[in-house]
């Protein structure tokens, strides 16, 4: 008999089951176990505790929001300020003329609306026959149907059966590759291109200069609804709000989530171009048959208005742009080890160190993951790699922590 009934997403349970890490309260950006032993937290827990845990004026929002209205669906032609509130803000803070915000409960939600929304764009054009959607090898865009079949790590996509048809997937570092992709599938049967503008649980892989700029052209010469999936870059992980701000993006869609509530409650949401929405918003007949029940939940827009209240008052995506140097240093500072083969990172509050072909054949990353935990920081396995992503409130003190649990758990193994 196992000592837990809770199925852990992405785990061995066979392992997990009878040795669980019991996490049971965060202050900052540390957490606690069962034991009371606080440990760094390195990733933000998922990428998206940018404002650090324990905020009370994000808990309060929410309280005073469920004593006043604490749900009611916004199908059809109901609304509630919140929602409003918040749709505005992110429309306003949109580097897309025209924007509109639809709203989902996560990343990936926001991913299957981006991508239905992109297919019936084109039928609404008269163009039904523009259904295939191209993404990059690597890429990560949820596990949801959508998300999985334009996914691109391989684990992620076997053992389903046949998934989303008409997707293809490119080189993740070669615009031209997405070139080649078009000519070889035809510009006019293609909907939509999909990137992360760093890769995150593919490996985290910033882009190379000039490749976002590149691809963003090739969309648009073709009339290719180009789609940033910011569920991990939004909300000052990479700088700015929507995470396609520093390479001067200008999407037809931005997918979004983690960051708009630093996970106090399940957000996220897709940021359309005023092309994109005219056939819906502008001409009679045509609604987008697609949404969530708890689509612009009141309570969860409260808790999302006063997260963006403290990024904003705290300005703290500027200070990402600022820590990004030294976490990054702190990481390049075990580039020499034998076991490393690679550090990646230096684009926002991200970073890997990916081990050696040698090491990763002796199963050698999860212990390693392993004894940085026993070090006092959390970090994340990713494919090759161990990823770093901390609260945007990290010290440069705390960085240091991270950099030293690298090198001495690096040494121990």
């Amino acid at each position: 008999m196992s000592s837990t009934a809770l199925w852990h997403p992405f785990a061995d349970m066979h392992e997990v089951k009878n040795s669980q890490f019991c996490v049971t309260k965060a202050e900052g950006s540390w957490i606690y176990d069962d034991a009371g032993r606080g440990y760094l937290d390195g990733t933000a827990s998922l990428w998206y505790a940018n404002v650090g845990h324990g905020r009370a004026e994000i808990v309060e929002a929410a309280a005073a929001q469920m004593r006043e209205l604490e749900s009611y669906f916004v199908f059809n032609d109901f609304t509630n300020p919140p929602a409003e509130a918040l749709a505005t803000r992110l429309s306003e803070w949109a580097p897309i003329e025209d924007a509109k915000v639809f709203f989902t409960t996560g990343g990936g939600e926001a991913i299957d609306t981006a991508a239905k929304l992109a297919r019936q764009y084109w039928s609404q054009r008269g163009k039904p026959q523009r259904t295939n959607i191209l993404s990059r090898g690597n890429a990560y865009h949820g596990t949801n149907g959508m998300g999985t079949g334009i996914g691109g790590i391989e684990a992620n996509r076997s053992g389903f059966g046949t998934l989303v048809p008409e997707t293809a997937r490119v080189a993740h570092d070669d615009a031209e590759s997405l070139r080649s992709a078009i000519e070889s599938i035809g510009a006019d049967n293609i909907a939509a291109f999909f990137a992360e503008p760093v890769m995150g649980a593919g490996g985290l892989y910033p882009p190379e200069p000039g490749y976002l700029e590149a691809v963003a052209k090739i969309c648009a010469e073709h009339d290719i609804l180009f789609v940033a999936d910011s569920v991990i870059c939004g909300f000052g992980r990479v700088g700015g709000w929507l995470g396609v701000e520093r390479w001067g993006l200008q999407p037809d869609m931005i997918a979004f989530a983690k960051g708009v509530t630093s996970g106090y409650l399940p957000l996220g949401g897709v940021v359309v171009s005023g092309k994109v929405a005219e056939p819906f918003w502008e001409e009679p007949g045509h609604p987008f048959r697609h949404g969530a029940t708890y689509s612009g939940h009141p309570t969860v827009a409260a808790a999302a208005m006063a997260n963006l209240d403290i990024l904003e008052r705290e300005q703290l995506p500027s200070r990402a742009d600022a820590l990004e140097k030294p976490l990054h240093e702190a990481l390049t500072a075990v580039a020499d080890h034998p076991a490393v083969a690679e550090v990646r990172g230096g684009v926002g509050l991200l970073g890997a160190v990916e081990l050696t072909p040698e090491m990763l054949a002796d199963g050698a990353l999860p212990r390693l993951q392993k004894k940085i935990r026993e070090l006092g920081v959390i970090v994340r396995p990713l494919g090759k790699a161990l990823a770093v992503s901390p609260p945007l409130i990290v010290t440069e003190e705390e960085i240091g922590l991270i950099g030293k649990a690298f090198r001495e758990g690096l040494d121990e193994l």
